[in-house]
């Protein structure tokens, strides 16, 4: 595919199919070494809330809300070594299981790269709904981009985030949209287990969608002057 030029989304998925060809299991592996990770607190929820629905107190209160932390405050690491565990495969680098925990070398960035993401996106929400979405679309590439400059600052990599993303956030929009079907399937027919499969090729679509709109407008930057650069 060529980067350079802005491709439809029926081609990013298209690519990112190809891209799973031998390594699908491989990548769906990944994702279940995550599931496992989190497992403990999705189960201590699960049987909370059947004790909630048959009247009884819930019995791990304290260890959902301790669980809970944990997964907040590791989200953000997770989030950057997924986006260069994603971004190594298009690119044709050798990648590995191992790789999803490289975001814990950047902790402290990558965690305030998600509290600041949440942070602005609910002060948008607060004026409508609408415009929360619209900025989290906006922030939507900051990981990529942290990737792609270890030394970024969070704020400046959810600044670039926006200038990346304007005038292609309906773009990312139909494209997230286009799985709906699958993730409807998923949901009602395999109790979420087959997302293990659908996330890999979510997420190299996003990767795709990423690595195109990079390289466009560095070209588009080479062409016109030094307007864009991650």
């Amino acid at each position: 595919m060529n980067y350079d030029e802005i491709q439809p989304n029926s081609e990013l998925r298209a690519y990112a199919r190809q891209q799973l060809n031998g390594v699908w299991g491989k990548i769906a592996f990944t994702f279940f070494i995550l599931f496992l990770i989190y497992l403990p607190c999705n189960i201590i929820s699960i049987f909370d809330t059947i004790q909630i629905v048959l009247g009884k107190e819930p019995s791990f209160t304290s260890i959902i809300l301790l669980l809970l932390i944990c997964m907040i405050l590791t989200s953000g690491a997770f989030s950057l070594g997924f986006a260069g565990y994603f971004l190594k495969r298009i690119r044709g680098e050798q990648f590995e299981t191992k790789n999803i925990f490289d975001g814990f070398s950047r902790f402290f960035s990558s965690f305030l790269l998600v509290f600041f993401t949440i942070l602005f996106s609910y002060l948008w929400s607060l004026l409508l709904i609408i415009p929360g979405i619209i900025k989290a679309y906006g922030y939507s590439m900051a990981f990529y981009i942290m990737y792609d400059n270890p030394k970024i600052k969070p704020l400046e990599a959810l600044k670039k985030s926006q200038i990346m993303m304007k005038g292609y956030k309906w773009k990312l929009f139909l494209l997230q949209l286009s799985f709906i079907g699958w993730v409807l399937l998923c949901m009602l027919f395999t109790l979420n287990i087959g997302f293990i499969w659908l996330n890999p090729y979510r997420s190299l679509s996003m990767a795709n969608f990423y690595e195109n709109l990079k390289k466009n407008q560095e070209k588009n930057a080479m062409q016109t002057g030094p307007s864009f650069t991650v």
